[in-house]
């Protein structure tokens, strides 16, 4: 320990030496639990914590058995209405007053606009749908929380090497569609989420870089990105890609498409793409609410996340809410005789991002200290990261829910 020096408040700059010692004690815990001092079980542990993953569990059970209950009723009555009108001669069907879905079974697998978008945004959702699984299951397996960086360094690696999978369904969907730049697809599909994050990213770093912040990424860090996304990430998601487009290409479409467009008739405002797309978010987002109160604590009010089969729970909920309400969607647009459910399925599951990035707005402002643009830039710089792979995640799984759903009712049915 040095003597402590005098300042002279004379001198407008002066070096100050800071100094400290450490002194050692045993313990009796044992090495692999020493982290257990930082894990706070009163916090994550808590009767609020249990009591909202059993309330959105039983809100899962009901949501499933309406769903189920509902459409299996009206779908019975759809398929009932459309066998008699198939045993009229074409004079009375002619003059019978024909609505629902089944008008559009010559446009419903019509490509959608945007192909190339799509295809990507449904790739990188379906690999980081199972990116999450993995990640989740690997720290609950190795206690990967226990260790500073650990799982951040899961979910870089992880990510570059599920990168197959999204090349995979990008490539396969993509050909389905009958789609020609199968190579930009693939090259949008495995820098968009990337590009996006590096942009964000980049703009941090400058911003602590330049107030001399030590959160500010190290350049070596950089290029070793850098390496793992052009020698790792790119070449597995060009293999997936080619896999897909080769074993998983054809479409198997059980109608014929029109040569010509159907015109989409007018319908009331809460049957519009737009309002199903806004509305669908809202279930989904309420069922992970609580838990995203839990992960926003953990990450910035310096709280150890360590309940990690709670996250899993709580995404295999979202999951099944998010197909539901996608399902339930889709119904409603295509009845109204609009075929344009491609991108509604997949706004309606990505719009729960929106309602979780309005939430940490209300967190960053009631639940947090944080004051200055200097905070702010880093919490909602982050968070958007978060919420973009939020939506292209819960985008994708509700699209490949209502496209298993639009395949099963019109194989079902007599398509002329």
């Amino acid at each position: 320990m040095m003597d402590p020096v005098a300042l002279d408040a004379s001198q407008a700059e002066q070096k100050m030496t800071f100094t400290y010692e450490v002194s050692f004690e045993e313990s009796e815990n044992s090495f692999h639990r020493r982290y257990e001092q930082y894990l706070d079980f009163n916090f994550f542990q808590h009767k609020i914590h249990w009591f909202s993953v059993f309330n959105s569990f039983m809100m899962v059970i009901f949501l499933v058995g309406l769903v189920s209950m509902i459409l299996l009723r009206t779908l019975r009555k759809d398929y009932a209405r459309y066998a008699k009108e198939d045993e009229l001669d074409s004079l009375e069907r002619d003059m019978s007053d024909e609505y629902g879905w089944k008008l559009v079974h010559g446009d419903v697998f019509r490509p959608p606009n945007r192909l190339m978008w799509l295809a990507a945004v449904y790739g990188i959702g379906i690999q980081f749908c199972v990116q999450c699984v993995v990640v989740v299951l690997a720290v609950i397996c190795g206690s990967l929380f226990m260790e500073s960086g650990a799982v951040l360094n899961t979910v870089i690696l992880s990510g570059a090497l599920i990168s197959f999978v999204g090349g995979y369904f990008s490539g396969s969907y993509y050909s389905q569609n009958d789609g020609k730049n199968w190579i930009k697809t693939m090259i949008l599909s495995t820098a968009l989420f990337p590009g996006v994050s590096f942009a964000i990213l980049f703009v941090l770093n400058t911003i602590a870089v330049a107030h001399n912040s030590m959160v500010a990424i190290p350049f070596l860090y950089i290029v070793m990105l850098v390496v793992l996304f052009f020698f790792v990430t790119f070449p597995l998601s060009l293999a997936g890609t080619i896999v897909g487009r080769n074993w998983n290409g054809v479409p198997q479409y059980p109608c014929r498409i029109k040569r010509i467009p159907s015109p989409v008739p007018y319908k009331k405002w809460y049957l519009t793409p737009w309002a199903i797309s806004l509305l669908g978010g809202l279930l989904p987002f309420g069922s992970i609410f609580i838990e995203m109160y839990f992960l926003f604590t953990s990450m910035w009010n310096y709280k150890v996340y360590y309940v990690y089969g709670f996250m899993l729970l709580v995404f295999l909920i979202l999951m099944i809410v998010t197909s539901c309400v996608s399902v339930v969607g889709t119904y409603f647009l295509l009845n109204a005789e609009n075929y344009h459910w491609h991108w509604t399925s997949f706004l309606s599951s990505a719009s729960t991002a929106i309602y979780v990035f309005l939430y940490s707005i209300h967190f960053y402002l009631f639940k947090t200290k944080m004051t200055g643009l200097y905070q702010a830039f880093f919490y909602y710089g982050y968070t958007s990261i978060f919420c973009f792979a939020l939506a292209l995640m819960c985008g994708s799984v509700g699209y490949l829910s209502s496209g298993i759903f639009v395949r099963t009712i019109y194989r079902n049915i007599k398509c002329d």
